[in-house]
């Protein structure tokens, strides 16, 4: 066990490079990745939020009450921020319908499970992030496919419905099964736990692989647009999630919070919802994966400059002291 924990961690740690490293594979070399099914992803998802639930308890959303003002800002950023983005960037970048839809969605999911490790290694406010993450993922079946009809219906044709019950059954349901597993099975999961990070990279590298091998081709044509949309929609959702809290007041380590759960997206379902709902468009499906590689990379990137501006402010703290 203790062997597979160190892998666990190890995995979990340069998981960003991982995933960088298999898209790259799967992009110059497709047949080495061929053998992955798209039709995995939803199962790898399920797998991802199963995980995700098993880390959750009913203290979690306890916290929800606790500070409900500071959770109910982070949500109602999450679901205003990253839509609108997604909507102006498809129409700034003039994109086809197929990758606007791409993008919209990963602008319209809830937040990534990535956003709490992030804000860990930032020194921001662990307990909020998590809350929110819990919050905007249990909004996400109604709020995810309304958003979706409200900035992509004219383009597409959008099931709200069928999108609802996809959500609820590749999100909600894992979740939901995670934290009941936990309530009656705490001890085992909590060991269990230790190899979630193994397991969520393993998920999340076989769907990134499955989506580039499968659209390699076209990734090679139009590859730098979508990198270009996707990076601007994740830096923006940092830069407007930090300026909207640090207007309204909150302290430091809440900015960066609410910055790094706002730009981090559950990119792993915009990938879903689109192979599932929007087959007719293939390339749908890129800008998910695409944000799964990124977000990782710019979220460990922030995350070391928040602590660089940590150790300045604590530098110039114990200079005035003197």
């Amino acid at each position: 066990m203790k062997t597979l924990e160190k892998v666990s961690n190890f995995v979990g740690k340069w998981m960003a490079l991982i995933v960088l490293v298999v898209a790259a594979l799967a992009l110059f070399a497709p047949a080495t990745c061929s053998w992955i099914k798209t039709s995995w992803i939803n199962t790898l998802l399920g797998v991802v939020m199963f995980g995700m639930g098993l880390t959750l308890k009913a203290s979690d959303f306890a916290e929800v009450f606790k500070r409900p003002k500071d959770v109910i800002l982070g949500a109602v950023c999450q679901f205003t921020l990253m839509p609108l983005l997604a909507f102006l960037l498809t129409k700034l970048f003039r994109l086809s319908p197929e990758l606007a839809v791409g993008v919209i969605l990963v602008g319209t999911c809830p937040g990534g499970t990535s956003s709490n490790v992030m804000t860990y290694l930032s020194h921001g406010d662990v307990p909020l992030s998590v809350s929110m993450t819990a919050v905007s993922t249990l909004l996400a079946p109604v709020m995810t496919p309304l958003l979706t009809l409200l900035y992509a219906g004219q383009t597409v044709d959008i099931n709200v419905v069928a999108m609802f019950l996809s959500v609820v059954k590749v999100v909600l349901f894992p979740i939901v099964l995670g934290l009941v597993a936990n309530h009656f099975f705490g001890e085992f999961t909590q060991k269990a736990a230790k190899a979630l990070p193994l397991v969520s990279t393993t998920a999340i590298v076989l769907i990134v692989g499955a989506v580039v091998s499968v659209n390699s081709a076209r990734i090679m044509t139009s590859g730098l647009l979508i990198l270009a949309v996707v990076i601007c929609h994740n830096l923006l959702g940092y830069l407007t999630g930090y300026a909207v809290a640090k207007v309204l007041g909150l302290d430091t380590t809440k900015c960066r919070a609410i910055s790094i759960e706002v730009g981090m997206q559950n990119s792993g379902l915009a990938t879903s919802l689109a192979a599932t709902h929007f087959a007719q468009y293939p390339l749908a499906t890129i800008p998910g994966a695409v944000f799964s590689v990124w977000h990782n990379i710019s979220g460990a990137l922030l995350a070391g400059f928040f602590n660089h501006q940590s150790a300045k402010q604590a530098e110039t703290a114990a200079a005035v002291a003197r």
